[in-house]
Formats: structure tokens, C-alpha cells, sequence
């Protein structure tokens, strides 16, 4: 009598080859949710980033004219006290890639769209979208 023997293929199953391909999707669908949050952050650093610059420019300027009354302030008065003298007040933009104002009528000064106050963080002391405290 003889005993059976077995066969041992070489290749993968189909319940092999579909965990894989799961994995695979669910590793590309996550890396691509952080990716989008990454640029987000990234997007906020930068905006704080110009925010402060036009803080600084804003504080250099009522430093220079001790009288001059924050409301009324106007790009135009800021322009030359901006870092690196860019001549032109900085743009920033939405996420949405709207181009957003920069209210200096205010101190520290923040990013608007439209009429209302820009800041997609929801805080006003993150240093994201704003100048921070």
C-alpha cells in the first residue's frame, strides 16, 4: 500500500492574492488621507507665516508714528515696513485656493474671505491662519 503524497504548488490562492490587494488599498488610501492633511498644515504655516510678517510690519509702523490709531492703517502705510521690502502686501490663499484679504485695520491683523474672519483651524492661538497670541 501506498502512502498518499502531496502536492505542493508553487503560486499563491486567490484568498492570498485578495489579502494582499487589501492591504495594499487600505496602505494607499491612508497615506493619501495624511497626504492631503499634510498639505493643509502645510498651506496654514505658510499663511501664518505672511500673517506675521504684516504683524511685524504692523507694529514697526505704529512704532515709527506712536499717534497713528491702528484703525486706520492701510496696506499702503505697511507696504514699506514689510520683511525683505517686497513692495506689494503679500497674498495668501483658502484652501479652496481663493485668494484671501488681510485686514489691518485690526491688531494682530487676520486673514478675511470676503467679510468674515478666515481661519479654517478654529483657533485663534495655533499659528495656524493666524498670527497666533
Amino acid at each position: 500500500m501506498k502512502s498518499p503524497t502531496r502536492r505542493f504548488h508553487q503560486g499563491a490562492t486567490l484568498i492570498e492574492i485578495s489579502i494582499v490587494i487589501c492591504v495594499l488599498l487600505a496602505l494607499m488610501s491612508t497615506s493619501l488621507y495624511f497626504g492631503s492633511q499634510i498639505k493643509e498644515w502645510k498651506a496654514g504655516k505658510e499663511a501664518a507665516e505672511q500673517l506675521r510678517g504684516v504683524y511685524a510690519a504692523q507694529r514697526m509702523y505704529l512704532a515709527d508714528h506712536p499717534t497713528t490709531a491702528v484703525t486706520s492703517l492701510t496696506s499702503a502705510n505697511l507696504i514699506p515696513y514689510l520683511p525683505n521690502n517686497p513692495g506689494v502686501m503679500p497674498t495668501v490663499l483658502s484652501l479652496d485656493d481663493d485668494e484671501l484679504g488681510i485686514n489691518v485695520t485690526v491688531s494682530p491683523p487676520v486673514l478675511t474671505l470676503g467679510n468674515a474672519v478666515y481661519d479654517p483651524s478654529g483657533s485663534s492661538s495655533d499659528s495656524l491662519w493666524d498670527a497666533g497670541e
